[in-house]
């Protein structure tokens, strides 16, 4: 049988038997010979917990696939045939920081917007681009699957400072959101096609199809009467429904992120009374995790636990095996990525990273044009594109005046005196690892 190797790096992560499953449940089209499962000296124990349960459900499901446990990336990497990376800079500790230092400055906090999601990106994109130089020598031909958020930031620090072109960033909010769909319409996932216009935790959609049918029409109106609980299949965000005004105004379906911008007030209102309670999201899902490793030892586990879904995973392993299987039996089937824009949406640079259908194939995904992002939309995915360019800038170069002139350009940030006051804690920090202010942080 042909080898197919693919490393996950960030192997200890709660969400790996999440990964495990997809790969078991596609073996027949997806014949993985190899996984191996990488993590540095930190995550050595969550590592071995991990990989433990993994061999236990490669074993259960009777497939020969074998489950490696490593140390050491570079021995890892060699003839990858696909590479994912899901991990964490700083670990859930680092994120707890990214929540609660925006908070006790009065500004929302959280891991993939405003202060949080650059800092989260200046610890991550650093680590991403020495695991791209690493590749481009002892794999150059494999697919690099990030997942590691925020996704769409990485993807574009790759494409655009790491020189490496087969890099894919995903994520499970369009694959949730699409699930909403089929739900509201009452059909099946797999006759529901989305049109998305936008980037990472930013995007809308515009244009719903059932069998290539345009259903638009009906879910603008069933979003008029809707209540919070048919809204969204998300788990970690408060959902505040939107208004029937609002979707009328938009002609377009937000994702659930965009209420840290829709609902700002609303939001951090209810996040001051987590940070008040010492239960910010990255507290409570500290707590989901510990219970999760604790259920991960018993060594009668043999298949994903359930409460895995209240970590935010559900519906993770659909769209990273989808993708890899895609790629690696060039489907040609559709699915909801970060690439580069390369004019799908004709109004929008086309050098950039965005997220959009895309029809996946062995040479990777082709975006589906899109057209012009429309008037009502294209304020907000802009504004977000230009702080995402100069987050990625400034990860790479540490300079400090960039990133603290993009922290205003925010719009969850009210004031140039609180961008500098938040970037000058959160620096502090996290300067164990953050190099590459280290000049900036010397003066």
């Amino acid at each position: 049988m042909e080898k197919l190797k693919i490393v996950t790096i960030g192997g200890g992560s709660s969400y790996t038997p999440e990964l495990v499953e997809g790969f078991i449940k596609r073996y027949h089209e997806l014949p993985v010979t190899e996984l191996w499962l990488v993590d540095i000296e930190e995550g050595k124990e969550k590592l071995e917990i991990v990989g433990n349960l993994a061999k236990r459900m490669v074993e259960a499901a009777g497939i020969p696939m074998k489950v490696f446990l490593s140390l050491d990336r570079k021995e890892a990497l060699k003839d990858a045939d696909f590479v994912t990376t899901q991990l964490r800079v700083g670990q859930l500790q680092a994120r707890i920081l990214d929540e609660r230092i925006p908070l006790s400055h009065g500004i929302i906090g959280q891991e993939t917007n405003g202060a949080g999601g650059m800092f989260k990106a200046f610890r991550t994109i650093p680590v991403i681009l020495d695991i791209v130089e690493d590749m481009k020598k002892l794999c150059p031909e494999a697919w690099l699957i990030n997942f590691t958020n925020p996704a769409g930031m990485v993807t574009e620090a790759v494409l655009r400072y790491g020189s490496f072109h087969k890099v894919v960033g995903l994520c499970n909010v369009p694959v949730g959101m699409k699930k909403t769909m089929a739900k509201q319409l009452e059909v099946s996932d797999e006759e529901v096609d989305m049109k998305i216009v936008g980037l990472n935790h930013h995007f809308f959609m515009t244009d719903v199809f059932v069998n290539g049918k345009s259903r638009m029409k009906d879910v603008l109106e069933k979003y008029e009467h809707m209540n919070e609980e048919d809204q969204t299949e998300m788990k970690n965000i408060m959902v505040i429904p939107w208004s029937k005004e609002l979707i009328r105004g938009l002609q377009a379906i937000p994702c659930p992120y965009l209420s840290y911008y829709f609902f700002t007030k609303e939001q951090l209102e209810h996040q001051m009374e987590l940070f008040q309670k010492n239960n910010v999201r990255a507290e409570f899902v500290k707590g989901v995790e510990d219970e999760l490793f604790s259920l991960y030892q018993e060594e009668s586990l043999h298949e994903k636990p359930k409460q895995l879904e209240q970590r935010g995973g559900a519906f993770y392993s659909d769209a990273a095996c989808n993708l890899i299987s895609s790629i690696y039996n060039n489907k040609g089937d559709i699915q909801y990525v970060n690439t580069v824009n390369k004019g799908a949406l004709t109004n929008f640079p086309v050098d950039t990273v965005v997220e959009i259908a895309s029809k996946i194939t062995k040479d990777g995904p082709v975006p589906l044009s899109a057209g012009e992002i429309p008037v009502a939309l294209q304020g907000t995915i802009t504004t977000i594109k230009t702080f995402e360019r100069m987050v990625c800038e400034a990860a790479v170069t540490g300079n400090k005046d960039l990133a603290i002139a993009a922290l205003t350009l925010n719009p969850l940030v009210p004031s140039d005196k609180i961008a500098v006051e938040v970037f000058r804690d959160l620096l502090e920090a996290h300067k164990a690892y953050l190099p590459q202010f280290k000049e900036e942080m010397n003066s």
